[in-house]
Order: structure tokens, then C-alpha cells, then sequence
């Protein structure tokens, strides 16, 4: 048994600073949940509006342009056509609208700060340590302060999920940048290249493809994530899940994760064929 005198508990002091918070952020807290949730719901009505048949032309095209495989360029709009067969696609157009609204946000956010830790000496030290945090922290801790400061809903799934994702994208781009071959690098100052243009025309160009893997794994991350955050309300294909669980319905739990494993599979293939392009491009 450990001491009870030795014991000391932070949890009233992390409620009494959660509290103050809330109440001198409240503005900023809903100008962020407003603007986040006009963008989900404009992406959300426009994927709605979009006919069903074009998504699987649109996927065809993708994949055909990123793996140049007969077969993957037929099998995946076959799959999507699936999830319309299970009655699960407006669930699975609200589940994407969150996807895409989350790997948006993290990629504006993790490209400048792996761009930074490259650039930067000072920051690398302490931002690894936050990302190594974030990475190690189990997915359900992220809905607490989702939940606390944005209540249930859209938004705070967004939030999560956008939290949840961001490490990948920031390690690789900042992975990428340091990559970038010295002698291409060494030529492009020798063609009398500013610092900037070093960035823009070289540095960043060369490690497309290892960024282009951050994207992938931050798009597969967000894809898991917002199942999980179906528990703060967030509705969609995870929805679906939780439901499943809660009544012990294997079936439509079932179709719900069938459903989920085809889109995390489409979105996987094709980033991963048009990061391999664009490697071979470089190359």
C-alpha cells in the first residue's frame, strides 16, 4: 500500500483552472465552434448534393490517375457501391464531411510546424515531446476536453479527431525537410537562391513524397478517430457503431465496419499511389 500522507491529488485544481476557462475564453470558444461548424455543415451539404454515381466515377478517375492497376481502378467504386447496397451512404457522407473537415484543419496546422521544427532549431526540442505525448495518450482522453470546453456534437468530434491526427503530418514534414539531399541543396544556394526559395523550389518540392505519407497516416488516423468520437454525438458511420455495441447487434455493427474499412482502404490507396508518383517524379 502506498502512504496516504504522501498522496496529492491536482484534479480540483485542473477542474477550478478548466472552470476559469471557460468562463474568460467563452467568446473565443464560440467564434472557434461557429467557424468550424459552418465549414462542416457547408462540406456536409455539398457531399449530400453531389449524386451518388459521381463518387464512383470520381474514385475510378483517382485511382486510375494514382495506381495506373486495372484492378484497383474497378474494385474500389465496386466497394463504394457497397456501402450504398447497406443503406449507409448519407451516414457515410456525415462520417467524410468530419474527415475532411479534421485532416483540413490538421494539415493547416501540421505542415507550418513540421516546416518550423525543420527551419527552426529551438522549436524541435519542444514540440517532439508534446507530439510524443499526444501519440502515447489514448484517443478516448482527447473527448474530455472536447466535450468540456464545446459540448457534445459535430464540433468537438472535429476537435478531437483534429488533435488525435496531428502528430503524423508534423513528424513527416519535418522528417521530409531533413531528408532533402545536401547537394541539391548546396547547388540551389550556388544559383544564388534566398532562403525562401530554397524552401519553396527545393526543399519542400524533394520531400513531397515522405509529407504526402503524413497525409495518409493523419487521413487514417482521423478516419479511426471519429468512430470513437461518435460517443461526444458525433453521427456518421461510427454512429452506427456505438449503436451496434449497445444493442449487441453484430449484423449492423457489421456493415457499419465493413463500411468504414472500404473508405479507410479508398482513401489509403490513392494517397499512397499519388505519393509513389510524385516519388517517382522527383526521381
Amino acid at each position: 500500500m502506498f502512504p496516504e500522507n504522501l498522496e496529492f491529488h491536482i484534479a480540483s485544481h485542473v477542474n477550478n483552472g478548466v472552470n476559469w476557462l471557460l468562463q474568460a475564453m467563452a467568446p473565443t470558444f464560440d467564434s472557434i465552434s461557429n467557424g468550424i461548424l459552418a465549414m462542416l455543415l457547408k462540406t456536409e451539404n455539398l457531399l449530400h448534393i453531389i449524386p451518388w454515381w459521381f463518387y464512383i466515377i470520381f474514385v475510378a478517375f483517382l485511382a486510375w490517375k494514382a495506381t495506373r492497376c486495372l484492378s484497383t481502378t474497378i474494385i474500389l467504386p465496386l466497394s463504394l457501391i457497397l456501402i450504398g447496397s447497406f443503406g449507409l451512404w448519407k451516414l457515410a457522407m456525415g462520417t467524410l464531411a468530419i474527415v475532411i473537415a479534421s485532416v483540413f484543419l490538421s494539415l493547416l496546422i501540421g505542415i507550418p510546424v513540421g516546416i518550423l521544427m525543420a527551419e527552426a532549431k529551438g522549436v524541435e526540442p519542444i514540440v517532439k515531446p508534446i507530439l510524443d505525448a499526444m501519440q502515447t495518450m489514448p484517443s478516448f482522453v482527447y473527448l474530455i476536453p472536447a466535450m468540456m470546453f464545446f459540448g457534445l456534437g459535430k464540433v468537438p468530434a472535429v476537435l478531437a479527431t483534429l488533435i488525435y491526427s496531428l502528430p503524423p503530418v508534423i513528424r513527416l514534414t519535418n522528417l521530409g525537410l531533413k531528408q532533402v539531399p545536401q547537394p541539391a541543396q548546396e547547388a540551389a544556394i550556388a544559383y544564388g537562391a534566398t532562403k525562401w526559395q530554397l524552401l519553396k523550389e527545393v526543399r519542400v518540392p524533394l520531400a513531397m513524397p515522405t509529407i504526402m505519407a503524413g497525409v495518409n497516416q493523419t487521413t487514417m488516423m482521423a478516419l479511426s478517430m471519429v468512430v470513437v468520437a461518435s460517443m461526444i454525438g458525433a453521427r456518421g458511420l461510427g454512429q452506427e457503431v456505438l449503436l451496434s455495441i449497445n444493442r449487441i447487434d453484430v449484423g449492423r455493427g457489421f456493415e457499419a465496419g465493413i463500411s468504414i474499412v472500404i473508405m479507410a482502404i479508398a482513401i489509403d490507396r490513392i494517397t499512397q499511389g499519388f505519393a509513389r508518383r510524385w516519388d517517382k517524379a522527383q526521381r
